[in-house]
C-alpha cells in the first residue's frame, strides 16, 4: 500500500480519464471521447437521490 497522497489537480490541469454509464441502457461514455473537441463540466451532488 502506498503512503503517498495523490496530488490535487490545479486550474488548467487535465482530468484523469474515466468511463461511466451515460444512458439508461448503460452505454459507457469516456471522458477522453470529449478531449480536444468539447468542454466538459462535472458536477457532483452529495447525497443526491438519497433519503433524508
Amino acid at each position: 500500500m502506498s503512503t503517498e497522497m495523490p496530488s490535487t489537480p490545479g486550474i488548467g490541469d487535465q482530468a484523469p480519464d474515466f468511463t461511466l454509464p451515460g444512458t439508461p441502457d448503460g452505454d459507457p461514455i469516456a471522458l477522453s471521447s470529449f478531449r480536444g473537441s468539447k468542454h466538459v463540466l462535472l458536477a457532483f451532488y452529495v447525497f443526491d437521490f438519497s433519503p433524508g
